[in-house]
């Protein structure tokens, strides 16, 4: 009976709409939103495409949950954990700690930015831009600068994470961890204590 059992092929577990929102979000890193495609994805994951229709009616609304997802998790949750730290100058300098030590999280985020001409991209990337550059201003404004200075600080702030993750991304230059750590503190480092 054991042998019987051992021989017995084990059936892999069904995808979650978890597994299909990550590969969906991996192809639009690597490849663009034209990458994310039902039949290619299935064949990555190794599912059906009876799978992908379980959990979502169209390709768009698999798009659209991937989407959801990186905002709600990597914005509004990334807030949350944030505004535990009482001292804004230092909720920056936390969050610029994390932004380049997610090197992945970084080039997700100029992936999305790269391809924000697509009409299911274009208003998320440009609602979480607004937002976290809107919490960014507020962190300025509390250590005292006019808003302002604080919209125009926390612009090149935003805009130069995005630019050098951009740089990054399409293999303009090769930077390591270090590296990434390094300008982090000594070029836009200032943008947070310089007043």
């Amino acid at each position: 009976m054991v042998a019987r059992l051992s021989r017995m092929k084990k059936t892999p577990s069904p995808l979650s709409a978890a597994d299909w929102i990550a590969a969906a979000m991996d192809a639009i890193v690597r490849d663009g939103v034209s990458a994310v495609a039902v039949e290619p994805l299935a064949a990555r994951l190794g599912a059906t495409k009876g799978s992908f229709y379980h959990h979502f009616a169209n390709r768009d609304a698999l798009i659209q949950a991937a989407l959801e997802d990186w905002e709600r998790s990597q914005t509004e949750a990334v807030i949350e954990r944030l505004e535990l730290i009482p001292d804004p100058g230092e909720r920056l300098r936390a969050v610029l700690a994390a932004a380049y030590a997610d090197r992945q999280g970084g080039v997700r985020d100029a992936a999305l930015f790269a391809s924000a001409t697509h009409a299911l991209i274009k208003p998320v990337v440009q609602r979480v831009t607004d937002r976290r550059i809107r919490y960014f201003t507020d962190m300025y404004v509390r250590m005292g600068l006019s808003k302002p200075q604080a919209r125009r600080r926390a612009s090149l702030l935003y805009l130069s994470y995005i630019g050098l993750f951009e740089y990054l991304r399409v293999g303009l230059a090769d930077m390591t961890a270090a590296d990434l750590r390094d300008h982090a503190h000594e070029v836009l480092g200032r943008l947070v204590s310089e007043r």
